[in-house]
């Protein structure tokens, strides 16, 4: 299981982790991106590496 932040001070709701993801982890709501289904995240870290502001963490949990 991970454990994944979005630091919302260097988020800037592109909303590209939201489209590149294939588990469908992130959600955009009330403007801003929120991990919406955190237990289905494999860690393949494809939102890390599109993630211009390095606005995401995940944590082996």
């Amino acid at each position: 299981m991970y454990l994944i932040a979005i630091d919302e001070e260097k988020c800037t709701v592109c909303g590209e982790c939201v489209k590149i993801c294939p588990n469908e982890i992130y959600k955009l709501e009330n403007g801003r991106v929120i991990v919406a289904n955190a237990k289905d995240c494999s860690n393949c870290q494809s939102c890390i590496s599109m993630c211009e502001p390095q606005a995401i963490t995940i944590t082996e949990v």
